[in-house]
């Protein structure tokens, strides 16, 4: 019994590295590109206006539902989420998943490389 549970210890440590090293590998002129998709409803300038969606200038570690003048869903400011690397990776896997009735449509990018890639770019927007 032991010997499993080091086994699956083990396997967790392992898919938490690997899942942290995929953020790490993120190409910001890659999600520069990649992020183009988003750029109907998202501004991305230092005090840009809001659109469909939300400003995203200096997101990466922000609150959820705290951009000043965009109006959110009542399930995205009843979240508590903070926009870190791996909230922003699920969330962008399927943004309906982690939060219900968010007001955003875009149905997500299933690879793991673009998502990488915007988050970093993201990152880059401070």
């Amino acid at each position: 019994m032991k010997r499993i549970f080091l086994i699956l210890s083990v396997s967790v440590m392992a898919a938490i590295s690997f899942s942290a090293a995929s953020f790490a590998d993120g190409d910001a002129a890659k999600g520069a590109k990649v992020f183009k998709k988003c750029k109907a409803c998202h501004t991305v300038n230092d005090g840009g206006k809001n659109l469909v969606g939300p400003n995203l200038f200096g997101i990466v570690g922000m609150k959820a539902a705290q951009v000043k003048g965009y109006k959110y869903s009542k399930a995205m400011k009843a979240s508590g989420l903070t926009w870190d690397e791996a909230t922003l990776d699920t969330y962008l896997k399927k943004p309906k998943a982690l939060v219900k009735k968010t007001k955003m449509t875009f149905i997500g990018l299933k690879k793991d490389k673009q998502r990488a890639n915007v988050i970093a770019y993201l990152k880059t927007l401070q």
